[in-house]
């Protein structure tokens, strides 16, 4: 997975099935003719196919042959990629591309022969303009609502390709109604969601929680599947390209990946902290999702020193240093930063209308784009107090949401900032504050350099081995603490960990847990125990490949199986995800132990602190809440098909409404707080927290209750550590 969005769902949704590719490809007919005035790819596209096939034949971890073997789960990959849900392709279409194409996919990937991808892609992309087209005709006639027998599979990835095109047809048509069901319901939902904010303003608490159009069901779906075709338009050959180099990178390992010019620039901001853009923030607009607003300006950024861009303004084009402006109204908001987005001291052009204001209103603004340093991304610190026995116990927090840093600054010898310098200016102001014990919060850390963990496990240890590395060779290397002893903080520590943890994070709990420097709480974590090299020179874009594999000092893998914790809390992720579930994951394996000599005795402590801790989160209304959301949750993701049935969708819908409501409101009295009387303004408040908090700087933020829950519980649990200690 390329990049990975990571979210708790706090309220059911009532979206349901619906088409689940991301449209952005090209218009092809499926004539020889047609096919030929495709998409093409470029000298630089088909170079750049060549070096990554020789790379992976060559030097990825598993040592596995780009052969025929290979090329067909290559095929295989690439077909998925396009047709996930099984619904476009035809059978004997996979099966006439898997003899032209499949044997030979990856020796024509290495010679730079993209013509069979590009192909394949073209039809793809036939196929969904006909979809389009067949659901825009179909919702021009009635459709029944009411089949009370009739269900959807609502997961086809195992599922046979269709033979035939009736067979085709007759699913699309099960889609479109699937689709005004689901429409239908969350009309009236949103309709008594507005009645619930009329009757009680205080609900919105000062926020715009304007509805969305008034469209019915069917010019819903016509607007969005004709706003679905204009993007077909807009593909270019580079998303062709990131299909086919990613179906074969994705082949050996989830981690090794292609990544086009547009998206490489992701990469690169990921892991340094800065882009090169205007500095907002933008998302769809409230009620029109055709527009897109800026919802906050960075201080100090292009934007605000311009004066001229104001938070609520639309952004209906763009136009780069020199060149047309471009219509952005109904783009994705991706598309869009896209767009924005551009190397420092190039200039943009936003065509910006105002909230309310109208399009004879619309100003052009231009802006010359600068580095801007993401200053919310870094580590954060804060205290949090705790009351046991009529005491006051304080305890830092230290948040660090990835291993950052800014290699290309550090190459170029000019000021840089990483993630262990933030991290031990952090333990020592807290430090100095006299707290019994830090918190490392890595909940939802997705990694990042391994230099900078080695270099942050030496602020807490004293020395010896971090982690073993070993290559496809079977070589292994140890990572040092090598620092002479230093210790920044030798204090009690605990390293909250989630599903969401991997990598990088995964080794610095792992070092915590093997030296019992300190107590991991919280959930298992991904599982991603590779390394990858960043290959940034090569002929268009950029790529990731999987190299070498993380073990453990006492000689386990952290690859598959994760880091499980000593405390365990309940697990707010769905179980998909994760490198467990993730397809050609690398497997778990072992190495002999590196020496090392353990600065703790946590583990005679844990059944203890795991029993102490149960008591207490078994009677925590937050955690009852968030194993009840969980409850919830699993149910839902356990239906595997939909009824084509207006009348019971919506009360199977109501049934789990009332089951998250129940648990909201059990919640909201234990702690004082008055229950919401129905769904409706239960949901209207939930989206006016959501505006207030879209609106604030993340320093700003402040932790909503349930997710603060396990950071007191880890408090609480260093605490239950220091008094068990302390007994003779």
């Amino acid at each position: 997975m390329k990049f990975q969005t990571i979210a708790c769902a706090v309220a059911i949704a009532t979206g349901g099935f619906f088409f689940t590719h991301v449209v952005n490809d090209a218009i092809a007919a499926n004539s020889n003719e047609v096919v030929s005035k495709a998409i093409q790819p470029s000298q630089e596209q088909a170079l750049v196919s060549r070096q990554l096939a020789t790379l992976v034949d060559r030097q990825h971890y598993l040592n596995m042959r780009l052969d025929a073997q290979t090329s067909q789960r290559i095929f295989d990959f690439y077909i998925d990629s396009l047709d996930p849900e099984h619904s476009l392709f035809l059978a004997p279409e996979v099966e006439n591309y898997k003899k032209r194409y499949g044997a030979n996919f990856g020796a024509n990937l290495k010679a730079g022969n993209l013509s069979g991808p590009y192909e394949m892609h073209a039809q793809y992309q036939q196929r969904l303009h006909q979809f389009y087209n067949y659901m825009l005709n179909e919702l021009k006639k009635p459709q029944n609502l009411n089949q009370p027998n009739v269900y959807i599979e609502t997961d086809r990835e195992k599922a046979p390709f269709f033979k035939t095109e009736a067979e085709q047809r007759a699913h699309w048509s099960k889609m479109l109604v699937s689709q005004l069901i689901n429409l239908t319901i969350s009309k009236e939902e949103e309709l008594a969601k507005q009645k619930a904010l009329k009757a009680n303003p205080e609900l919105a608490n000062g926020q715009d929680l304007t509805g969305p159009e008034d469209l019915t069901p069917a010019q819903t779906l016509t607007k969005r599947y004709t706003r679905q075709l204009e993007r077909l338009s807009r593909v270019k050959s580079d998303d062709v390209l990131d299909k086919t180099l990613n179906a074969m990178m994705l082949t050996y390992d989830p981690h090794s990946n292609y990544f086009p010019p547009v998206d490489a620039m992701e990469l690169n901001r990921q892991t340094t902290l800065q882009l090169e853009g205007v500095g907002v923030s933008i998302r769809p607009e409230r009620g029109n999702e055709d527009y897109t607003k800026i919802e906050t300006i960075v201080e100090g950024g292009p934007a605000s020193k311009s004066g001229q861009v104001k938070s609520g303004d639309r952004i209906i084009g763009v136009a780069q240093d020199g060149e047309q402006m471009v219509d952005v109204i109904g783009w994705p908001s991706n598309e869009i930063v896209g767009l924005i987005r551009g190397k420092r001291g190039t200039k943009v052009t936003l065509r910006l209308l105002g909230a309310g204001a109208a399009m004879g209103q619309a100003r052009n603004v231009t802006i010359t784009r600068d580095v801007i340093q993401e200053e919310d991304a870094g580590v954060r610190t804060r205290v949090v107090d705790i009351q046991r026995d009529g005491k006051k116990y304080q305890y830092g927090v230290i948040e660090i949401p990835s291993f950052y840093l800014n290699y290309r600054a550090r190459r170029a010898g000019t000021d840089y900032r990483s993630v262990s310098e933030d991290t031990n200016k952090a333990l020592k102001e807290l430090a100095a504050k006299n707290v019994a014990g830090i918190i490392v919060d890595l909940r939802n850390n997705p990694g990042g350099s391994l230099e900078e963990v080695a270099r942050m496990l030496g602020q807490v240890i004293k020395s010896g081995p971090v982690v073993q590395i070993r290559d496809g060779n079977g070589n292994v290397s140890v990572f040092e603490d090598d620092d002479g002893g230093a210790q920044t903080y030798a204090g009690p520590l605990a390293v909250m960990v989630n599903l969401a943890s991997a990598s990088a994070s995964e080794i610095y709990s792992a070092a915590i847990q093997d030296y019992e420097r300190g107590i991991v709480i919280g959930s298992t974590t991904t599982g991603k125990g590779t390394a990858q090299v960043q290959l940034d020179s090569l002929a268009h874009g950029q790529a990731t490949l999987t190299q070498r594999k993380f073990y453990r000092v006492t000689g386990g893998s952290t690859q598959n199986k994760g880091v499980v914790p000593d405390i365990k809390l309940v697990d707010i992720y769905n179980e998909e995800f994760g490198e467990r579930k993730a397809k050609n994951a690398l497997q778990w394996d072992t190495i002999p132990t590196a020496p090392f000599k353990r600065e703790g005795a946590v583990q005679k402590y844990v059944p203890e602190l795991a029993k102490l801790s149960q008591q207490r989160v078994t009677l925590d209304s937050q955690f009852k809440y968030l194993e009840q959301r969980k409850a919830v949750m699993k149910k839902a993701e356990e239906e595997k098909r939909q009824v084509l049935d207006l009348q019971q969708r919506k009360a199977e819908l109501i049934a789990m409404e009332q089951k998250t409501l129940d648990a909201e409101n059990t919640r909201r009295a234990a702690t004082g707080l008055k229950p919401y009387p129905n769904w409706e303004s239960y949901q209207a408040s939930l989206d006016a927290l959501i505006e207030t908090r879209a609106k604030m700087k993340a320093k700003e933020r402040p932790a909503l209750p349930e997710e603060e829950a396990f950071v007191i519980e880890a408090a609480n649990v260093l605490l239950d550590y220091a008094k068990l200690q302390a007994k003779p």
